[in-house]
C-alpha cells in the first residue's frame, strides 16, 4: 500500500485489515489540484476514467473489493454478502457491514468522520459515515448493533467486544456550526454540550466531531475507541497536502477508510 496512507493503530484481530487513504497514489488532476491525486469520488466532477483507475489501484493495493456506497447523510446500514446478491457500488446507505472475506466496507469522506469497526473475534467488520446529521441521527449506534448476537444463537454465542477506529475529519478548530446542530446533540444527551465551544462568528459554535462520536459510541457500549483525538494532525481542513476537504476547497475529491477480512 502507499506509504502515505494511514494504517489504523488498533488491536484488531489478525484476520482483519484496515486502511485510510490520503490524497496520494492516484492519477487525478483537475483545476487547482482539487482532485489530486487519489480521488475516489465519482460524483464530484472528476474524470470518470481517472476515478475508475484510482479505484482499481486501491483494490489492487488491498487485495480486496471495496464496495462504494451512495452516502446520503442518513443512518441506513447494508450488509455486504458474497455471491450473486452482493451489494453493488452506489447503494444508498451510510454504513455497511460484512462477514465475508475479501469485501471491504468502504466509507468516502472529505470532512465527515469515517468510523471503522470490528469485533474481538474477527467475525464481522463494519464502517460508518458520520457527518453531523448521521451522527446525531444514530448511524454509529446502528453500525454497532450489527455486532449483537443473533437471538436464535443462544447465550453460548454472545457478542465479543467491539472496537472502533475514528479516521480523519474536520477538526474542532474548523468545524463551525449553527445553534441547531448543538441543540440536536444536546436533545439526545445533555453532556454533548461539552463538545461545543463558542465560535468567533456571533451565534455560531465550534463542534468537536470526534469527541461527539466517542460519546455516542461509549453510550452504545463500544468502550474501545482508537484513532482521531481531535488534534490538528487529524484535521482535514488543516492538512491540505494530505487530505481532501469540502469545507476548505468547495469542490473536492474524496478519500476513503476501509476495513475487511482476510
Amino acid at each position: 500500500m502507499d506509504p502515505h496512507w494511514l494504517v489504523p493503530d488498533w488491536p484488531a484481530p489478525p484476520n482483519v485489515r484496515a486502511v485510510c487513504t490520503t490524497r496520494h497514489g492516484g492519477v487525478s488532476v483537475g483545476p487547482q489540484a482539487r482532485y489530486e491525486s487519489l480521488n475516489l469520488g465519482d460524483h464530484v466532477g472528476d474524470l470518470a476514467s481517472d476515478v475508475a483507475e484510482n479505484r482499481h489501484r486501491l483494490a489492487q493495493a488491498i487485495a480486496a473489493r471495496p464496495v462504494f456506497l451512495q452516502q446520503v447523510h442518513g443512518t441506513g446500514v447494508v450488509t455486504l454478502d458474497a455471491g450473486p446478491d452482493i451489494v453493488r457500488d452506489g447503494t444508498p446507505a451510510d454504513a455497511c457491514t460484512a462477514t465475508a472475506i475479501g469485501l471491504a466496507c468502504t466509507i468516502m469522506v472529505a470532512d465527515c468522520l469515517p468510523v471503522l469497526f470490528t469485533d474481538g473475534s474477527g467475525q464481522r467488520v463494519a464502517a460508518a459515515h458520520a457527518g453531523w446529521r448521521g451522527l446525531a441521527g444514530g448511524v454509529l449506534e446502528q453500525a454497532a448493533r450489527c455486532f449483537a448476537p443473533e437471538p436464535e444463537a443462544g447465550p453460548a454465542h454472545g457478542a465479543s467486544k467491539v472496537i472502533a477506529w475514528l479516521g480523519p475529519c474536520i477538526g474542532p478548530k474548523a468545524f463551525e456550526v449553527g445553534p441547531e446542530v448543538k441543540a440536536a446533540f444536546e436533545a439526545h444527551a445533555p453532556e454533548a454540550s461539552a463538545c461545543f465551544q463558542p465560535a468567533p462568528s456571533s451565534g455560531k459554535w465550534l463542534a468537536d466531531l470526534p469527541a461527539l462520536a466517542r460519546q455516542r459510541l461509549h453510550a452504545a457500549g463500544v468502550d474501545e475507541v482508537y484513532g482521531n483525538d481531535g488534534s490538528d494532525s487529524w484535521c482535514t481542513v488543516a492538512n491540505p497536502s494530505r487530505f481532501f476537504s469540502h469545507r476548505r476547497d468547495g469542490t473536492s475529491g474524496r478519500f476513503a477508510a476501509l476495513v475487511w477480512k482476510v
